[in-house]
């Protein structure tokens, strides 16, 4: 649950960085900060659906 909450707080924060960043004069920084926090949503969401995935249960194509 705690990488879906870090996942959920990247993304707002990604977010605000690109929206704060359309209305600045080539506010590099935002940029950065703003990508680097995408990629941060995408590695928490990755680890928290991971997570959620049955490791014991045998999974059949056609399932």
């Amino acid at each position: 649950m705690l990488y879906a909450l870090g996942a959920l707080i990247s993304a707002i924060i990604a977010a605000f960085c690109f929206y704060t960043m359309r209305g600045s004069d080539q506010n590099n920084l935002l940029l950065v900060i703003g990508i680097v926090f995408a990629i941060l949503t995408i590695v928490f969401g990755g680890l928290f659906l991971a997570g959620r995935i049955n490791k014991t249960d045998d999974i059949h194509v056609t399932e």
